[in-house]
């Protein structure tokens, strides 16, 4: 496992945007699946669930609700890999992470990770 640090997130208005970036503090993520997650502190969204994810060849997955609206890519040579927040509404504010591993398998569930990064906090006012 990858450990990764999470950059981005901030206070945007309903129907805003927000890019969210995700780095390796050490290592590389050219070959790594990895992951967005997110987790609300109140709400029906508490426990940390799966947002996006991209594979090592750019394939990507979205969880329904964000389907049309984020964007998740990755750029090699610069080794991060971003989340584009696009209309976003109250119900999208909470705490977003990312986490890398070999398997896209592995990172489509947040049970699977035991290490975390700080996360970085969207808060989407209405």
């Amino acid at each position: 496992q990858v450990r990764v640090v999470e950059s981005g997130g901030g206070l945007v208005q309903a129907g805003g945007s927000l890019r969210l970036s995700c780095a390796p503090s050490e290592g590389t993520l050219e070959n790594a699946a990895v992951g967005w997650f997110r987790q609300a502190r109140q709400g029906p969204r508490q426990e940390r669930e799966f947002v996006a994810a991209i594979d090592w060849n750019g394939e990507q997955f979205y969880e329904n609700s964000v389907k049309g609206r984020f964007a998740i890519s990755r750029d090699y040579a610069k080794n991060m890999v971003f989340l584009q927040l696009n209309n976003l509404n109250p119900e999208d504010t909470a705490i977003y992470y990312c986490n890398a591993h070999r398997s896209i398998a592995w990172v489509a569930s947040a049970s699977n990770f035991e290490t975390w990064g700080p996360g970085t906090q969207v808060t989407v006012s209405s």
